[in-house]
């Protein structure tokens, strides 16, 4: 399930979850289903990416990053085919049940539009590498991982949790801090195709296969730099009386720096150990720029 990348899904929520509450009061239980279908969409992913990328013949042995179960034998297709179902229909019993706590129904419009965009954000998940054109090996993966990473995870938890102060005000809190941390998600995704670009070259295309090594770099450190420009934006535009707190965030900037050398002095394998540095890093980003925001 690869666990080690839902902090960076969670990020986003996280973030949308603290600028709901700059704004409204947030219930305690829309909260933990928000947070609970944001984890299980990031295992559907997971699960997916692993069947898709094993089906089209990307993960062999010369891949560089940690081993996966189809890769290792340790789960049949079939199997993986049936624990992709069964995520699937969590991620949609937890998303029914995450709209009806904060709406109270799923027949008003607010509700049917929420549902058609999680049945989106399901698709996206699974359409990754799987299925007959799977988007991430057209070179459009970055897209997808701003748009439901950074817009819809972050936007999407704090219009689901705070609602009731009306769409401006929440716009206003969640916009800016949904596209640094959509950033950072596509820094992450980058980082991985940098790695992995002489083994995907023969069956994908990625950003980074475009873009070549050094100038898929320039762009990861654009990535980083540029997500760190809309939270102190944000942090100067929009929140609150000038305090301390507005600026805690700035304590993960030395992990973003090591992270950025780490990017322009390694190559394959050894680049792996800063996928889990950037995760890590984006997590207790999206936590400290959200008690800013407060």
């Amino acid at each position: 399930m690869r666990l080690r990348t839902l902090p960076l899904s969670l990020a986003g929520s996280v973030a949308g979850l603290f600028a709901a509450a700059s704004v409204t009061v947030i219930s305690f239980w829309t909260v933990f289903t928000v947070l609970l279908t944001t984890a299980m969409l990031q295992v559907l992913s997971n699960l997916s990416n692993e069947l898709g990328d094993t089906l089209n013949g990307t993960d062999t042995e010369e891949r560089q990053g940690i081993r996966y179960s189809l890769q290792d034998g340790d789960m049949t297709i079939p199997q993986m085919k049936k624990l992709i179902a069964g995520a699937a229909v969590a991620c949609c019993l937890s998303g029914l049940a995450m709209i009806y706590l904060s709406f109270g129904t799923l027949l008003a419009w607010e509700p049917v539009l929420l549902v058609l965009l999680g049945a989106a954000a399901i698709w996206a998940a699974m359409n990754y590498t799987l299925g007959k054109h799977p988007y991430g090996y057209r070179g459009l993966g970055d897209i997808f991982v701003f748009i439901f990473f950074g817009l819809v995870s972050t936007c999407g938890a704090c219009y689901v949790c705070g609602h009731a102060a009306g769409i401006q005000p929440l716009l206003r809190a969640s916009l800016l801090p949904a596209c640094s941390i959509g950033c950072f998600s596509v820094g992450v995704l980058n980082l991985n195709n940098i790695r992995d670009m002489v083994t995907d070259a023969a069956t994908r295309t990625t950003v980074a296969i475009k873009l070549g090594g050094h100038r898929a770099r320039i762009y990861q450190t654009v990535l980083i730099c540029l997500g760190w420009a809309l939270m102190i934006s944000h942090m100067l535009l929009v929140a609150g009386p000038c305090c301390w707190r507005r600026w805690l965030f700035v304590i993960t900037l030395p992990l973003y720096v090591k992270h950025l050398h780490g990017v322009w002095t390694r190559d394959g394998r050894p680049m792996d150990p800063l996928l889990p540095l950037l995760v890590i890093s984006t997590f207790v980003f999206a936590i400290l720029s959200g008690i800013g925001m407060l």
